[in-house]
């Protein structure tokens, strides 16, 4: 299950962060994560969505409650 993270910035060694939703919600998620197919079609959704203007974040076009249910 992807962690919700607040207090701490870094990202453990092995992981990336996703941000979900309008309210930018900050997910610590671990790299086996990019080979599940699942994921994949979340982020060609996301590509789709917004593109690949910002090279500092993953954005997610999900609410948080629909992202912690996959």
């Amino acid at each position: 299950m992807p962690k919700k993270v607040q207090a701490k910035r870094s990202t453990p060694k092995g992981h990336f962060v996703v941000y979900v939703g309008s309210e930018m919600t900050r997910f610590v998620l671990p790299t086996s994560y990019l080979k599940n197919p699942l994921f994949q079609k979340l982020l060609d959704k996301a590509a789709e969505e917004y593109g690949f203007h910002d090279t500092y974040k993953i954005l997610l076009p999900y609410d948080e409650s629909t992202f912690r249910q996959l």
